[in-house]
């Protein structure tokens, strides 16, 4: 878009508003005359090849693992995705406090993996429903939220290849497939 030209009347109204006005920085010396816009400059995009941070799951957002491209085959993470793939292993949270269910699903996860599994289940829960009728607002299903939130961060990360929402089968949006790297 650009910029229309004053007219000669807009102009002198304009003189006569900045010359009632007093100026901020009197050392400064302002002209009148518009001054070209600076042409844009193209920075160059560095490559890399580190992975890309993601961001804690938030309650009604999918995990960021299922918006990103896999990390594993192509070919198996649609089998894992339709429910397909039998997880090897499963460990079920609800009841759990949040301190209870840390520890259980390092343990979990890091001995899945000593094992040689390559997926397992996490099932955190979906959370209890907000009645509508309580004044004070409640989060629910901390485990849904912090779980993924878990598996992205050490001693866990460097364990893990995918994690996605599980099937409806193995308990859709109240669990997860955790797709194990190779014990080397």
């Amino acid at each position: 878009m650009t910029r229309r030209r004053l007219t000669p009347d807009e102009v002198e109204l304009w003189q006569k508003v900045a010359a009632r006005t007093q100026r901020l920085h009197p050392e400064k010396e302002v002209s009148l005359v518009p001054l070209p816009k600076p042409k844009p400059v193209k920075k160059p995009v560095p490559r890399t090849t580190a992975p890309v941070a993601k961001t804690p799951e938030t309650p009604a957002a999918v995990h960021p693992a299922d918006k990103a491209g896999p990390n594993m085959d192509h070919k198996k993470f649609g089998r894992m995705k339709r429910g397909k793939l039998v997880p090897e292993g499963r460990l079920d949270l609800h009841g759990m406090t949040l301190d209870q269910a840390h520890p259980a699903l390092i343990r979990f996860i890091l001995r899945a993996q000593a094992d040689g599994k390559r997926l397992v289940l996490v099932i955190t829960g979906k959370g209890k429903e907000t009645d509508g009728s309580d004044p004070v607002p409640r989060h629910r299903g901390v485990l849904k939220r912090q779980v993924p939130h878990w598996l992205e961060i050490p001693p866990l990360a460097q364990a893990i290849l995918q994690v996605t929402t599980a099937h409806t089968r193995h308990g859709g949006a109240g669990a997860l497939y955790v797709y194990l790297r190779k014990n080397r």
